[in-house]
């Protein structure tokens, strides 16, 4: 089971705007008719219930949107690059390198914006006033967001089995489930979760067989670090303990450790509902078992019920099952999970859900500093978007760029730093003598 990748994404940029002229017979003063570039597209996740992993992603792990058209004269506007949607399973949380955003992404349907397309140029028409009826220049398009994109899926399920390997796990969930994990009569380790369904007369359960953790898989010992995160969207965990170890081990002990290691990974599962479950209690005497069950359950408070089980010979799979309805309610059972704990009604049959796109505002600030005598260098996102439009060998670009830089403040900035008309100014990267004047 793939449960993590690792993709690229970058949103297409923005198309050029267009710089034109009419040119007709008998209208020798025609105007500036440039269009404007199209936006570029944006990379979008989409929640798709048809997939069950991130399998796909081992095969590409690279995507682009596509770029916005060139405006063209006679004021025709460039095609929009189409947007991007990248397919992603139920349950995956998507966080974005560039600046910590986290998309949780469980319902199918669901969208999240990651990665914004470039707007386009404006063309030489947009320019046109009546101090400036000619304008000879026009605006680039802006390059789209480009990002890392980081991947983790996370089971969705109601209950979560959890415990040392070889505790019986898996044969406990092909008892209670339809599911058919792998089972033998040997020692071995569950090497991906399992899901599978309990059925009732009136609802079902989700419940997945985590694979068994060690002591430091918190910190990234064994298989179990792999899978822990699987365990965060459960309602209530069934500790599988072996009522008698192979390796003469002491359950107390081997409970404390698992615990312990839960609680290391996310201390919200340490105050997760808890069940016991005894395993392999046909493996001890009758008096054995009631003597352990007794010993737990007085341990353990009333809080948490303990169970004795027996996959071989069905033994208290009933009871455990009846302690899995009880715990978690019909109308949480019949619900999705939303990834924090909560819940969200299932959408209608013909109703369309109404989902929040993450769309990051824009970075406005900017910084303005002296690096030397007469040169001066302002840094910020947007500022550098800004310069990137227009081209500063075209006079006509310049006194353009100099009069929005005064306009938003940067000259002003410039000047309470000690700038006068001429000096050098550095942005993105792009040093040209600024005279404002």
């Amino acid at each position: 089971m793939q449960d993590r990748a690792r993709i690229h994404v970058e949103a297409g940029g923005g198309g050029d705007g267009c710089l034109s002229f009419r040119r007709e017979a008998h209208v020798p003063k025609g105007g500036p008719n440039g269009g404007d570039g199209g936006r570029g597209g944006d990379v979008v996740l989409v929640c798709d219930d048809s997939l069950r992993d991130l399998e796909s992603f081992r095969r590409r792990s690279h995507f682009k949107a596509r770029r916005g058209g060139h405006g063209e004269g006679s004021l025709r506007h460039g095609k929009d690059g189409s947007d991007l949607t990248i397919a992603v399973p139920p349950g995956t949380e998507a966080r974005v390198e560039a600046d910590g955003t986290v998309h949780d992404l469980v319902r199918p349907g669901q969208r999240a914006l990651v990665a914004r397309g470039g707007p386009g140029g404006r063309g030489n028409k947009r320019f046109a006033g009546p101090t400036h009826q000619t304008p000879r220049f026009a605006e680039r398009g802006v390059l789209g967001d480009e990002t890392w994109i980081t991947l983790q899926l996370k089971l969705l399920a109601d209950v979560g089995l959890v415990g040392l390997p070889n505790a019986g796990k898996s044969s406990l969930l092909g008892r209670l489930t339809r599911a058919q994990p792998k089972v033998a009569g040997y020692p071995f380790t569950t090497l991906e979760p399992a899901l599978g369904t309990l059925e009732a007369d009136d609802r079902q359960l989700v419940i997945a067989d985590i694979p068994g953790l060690i002591e430091g898989a918190s910190a990234g010992a064994g298989l179990g670090h792999d899978f822990l995160a699987h365990i965060e969207r459960t309602r209530l965990l069934v500790h599988v303990l072996d009522l008698a170890p192979l390796d003469g081990s002491d359950p107390v002990a081997n409970r404390a450790m698992v615990e312990r290691e839960l609680e290391l990974h996310n201390p919200r599962l340490a105050v997760l509902p808890r069940v016991l479950a005894l395993s392999k209690g046909d493996l001890v005497d009758e008096d054995a078992r009631a003597a352990a069950r007794a010993a737990w359950a007085a341990r353990l408070g009333p809080d948490t019920p303990v169970v004795v089980t027996s996959s071989a010979t069905r033994l208290g799979l009933a009871e455990l099952a009846g302690e899995l309805l009880r715990f978690i309610p019909e109308a949480v059972a019949d619900a999705e999970h939303d990834g924090t704990g909560g819940s969200v009604e299932i959408e209608r049959a013909g109703e369309l859900a109404e989902h929040r796109v993450f769309r990051p505002a824009a970075d406005r600030a900017y910084t303005v500093m002296k690096v030397g005598d007469g040169e001066y260098r302002v840094t910020g996102k947007g500022i550098e978007r800004l310069v990137a439009r227009y081209d500063l060998d075209n006079d006509d670009a310049l006194a353009y760029l100099e009069r929005r830089l005064r306009g938003i403040g940067v000259i002003r900035a410039l000047e309470a730093e000690g700038f006068e008309p001429g000096d050098e100014v550095d942005i993105a990267g792009i040093a040209f003598d600024l005279d404002p004047d």
